[in-house]
């Protein structure tokens, strides 16, 4: 199983709008993946599924949590954390769950990631570079 972290909006797009991001939530279910999660990026997902725009309930939001999400990832205690490597310092607690995770890759829609095209050796692609 792969090792993986997914930013907020690949989680986002996969939960909620299927296409290409679906494929992700298939092979975590199937267990070729393993999304992890920090408690930093946990919170900035309920923090994001809350936006007007999705209209979701709060009751949604905690089935989403509970019953798409926390059954397939898992939880990575930050003990080293990092800062100021991404342009976007929101993104850097995405950086920090992938090597304390000790993540395969982190996949990302976001330019500031993206441009980074890897961190420590991890890649950082797109969710169409990676699951081709």
């Amino acid at each position: 199983m792969r090792r993986v972290v997914l930013d907020t909006n690949v989680f986002v797009s996969a939960l909620l709008f299927g296409g290409q991001a679906s494929a992700l939530v298939s092979l975590w279910k199937q267990g070729e993946i393993i999304p992890l999660v920090s408690a930093e990026t946990l919170k900035e997902l309920i923090r994001v599924l809350a936006y007007p725009k999705f209209d979701l309930t709060e009751a949604e939001i905690k089935s989403i949590i509970n019953e798409d999400i926390l059954p397939w990832v898992e939880t990575v205690k930050i003990t080293r954390h990092i800062q100021g490597v991404s342009s976007d310092a929101a993104d850097d607690i995405f950086l920090a769950c992938a090597v304390n995770g000790k993540a395969v890759a982190i996949i990302s829609g976001d330019s500031h990631l993206l441009s980074l095209k890897e961190f420590e050796g991890i890649p950082i692609s797109r969710i169409a570079e990676f699951i081709t």
